[in-house]
């Protein structure tokens, strides 16, 4: 039996109105196949917060898992950095 690693990513979590789950944002740069200009590209994934600690505008890491429900597949590793707060 093989031992892959799992893949990683950072993102800013852009909802946390769900139960334990937070929607991440990863952003990146990508060339175009024909003109050759650089992208943005940007991927929505639902990643599993157990304890409900993300917030808006939080900078984390994922990691990817087993399927957890219709969507999710990732889970919150860790918590890089917490939002600003909003005056």
């Amino acid at each position: 039996m093989a031992i892959t690693k799992k893949k990683e990513f950072i993102g800013e979590v852009i909802s946390n109105k769900m139960d334990k789950t937070v929607v991440v944002a990863v952003k990146r740069l990508v060339q175009h196949p024909t003109y050759k200009k650089v992208v943005k590209r940007t991927t929505k994934l639902m990643a599993n917060d157990e304890g409900n600690k993300c917030n808006i505008g939080d900078k984390v890491r994922i990691i990817e898992s087993r399927p957890l429900s219709k969507l999710k597949r990732w889970r919150v590793v860790e918590i890089i950095e917490q939002a600003k707060e909003k005056v």
